[in-house]
């Protein structure tokens, strides 16, 4: 099986017209939460890097497993309020409104190298938040993998200029 044979695709949700694409079976599959981790592991094994990221809280359901395999730590990236420590944070824009995004203040040293995974990129709001709290902070992303990319959302746009994977990707929205 292919790894886009584990997700499931529900048609006219949230709204008519809409393919929505649940990764949840992803995750729900010993078999295919296997595929997607190794994969990405496989991804990066010749990457040189310290860290990596994920925001809450997809991006820890698959960057924490891959970290793991790989001996290296990980930066949570959550939502506003949900850090203990001192945090810098990032506004970025949803489609009604803004959201805002905090990562420890410790959280990346200059000149560490680091890694963004996260499930899903579809406008790349969340992920061009992290990039600049990251960068903020003197880390540089060295690459950006996601489980799944909506195409025709033009995230990867937004991300011009870092090197960007994605396992599956969809030519829709």
């Amino acid at each position: 099986m292919e790894l886009k044979d584990y997700v499931t695709t529900i048609p006219d949700f949230p709204k008519p017209g809409i393919m929505f694409r649940d990764i949840t079976t992803i995750v729900s599959s010993p078999e295919g939460l296997r595929m997607a981790i190794d994969r990405m592991v496989d991804i990066l094994k010749d990457v040189d890097f310290d860290l990596i990221a994920g925001s809450e809280s997809r991006g820890f359901v698959f960057g924490t497993p891959v970290a793991y395999a790989m001996g290296k730590g990980f930066v949570l990236v959550r939502k506003k309020g949900k850090l203990p420590r001192e945090t810098i944070s990032e506004e970025y824009d949803l489609e009604y409104g803004t959201a805002t995004l905090e990562m420890h203040k410790d959280a990346v040293k200059p000149g560490q190298k680091v890694v963004i995974i996260d499930d899903l990129i579809a406008t790349g709001g969340t992920t061009a938040a992290m990039i600049k709290m990251i960068e903020r902070l003197g880390g540089e992303v060295v690459k950006i993998c996601f489980v799944m990319e909506l195409a025709g959302l033009g995230g990867r746009k937004k991300l011009g200029g870092y090197d960007v994977v994605s396992l599956i990707s969809y030519e829709g929205n």
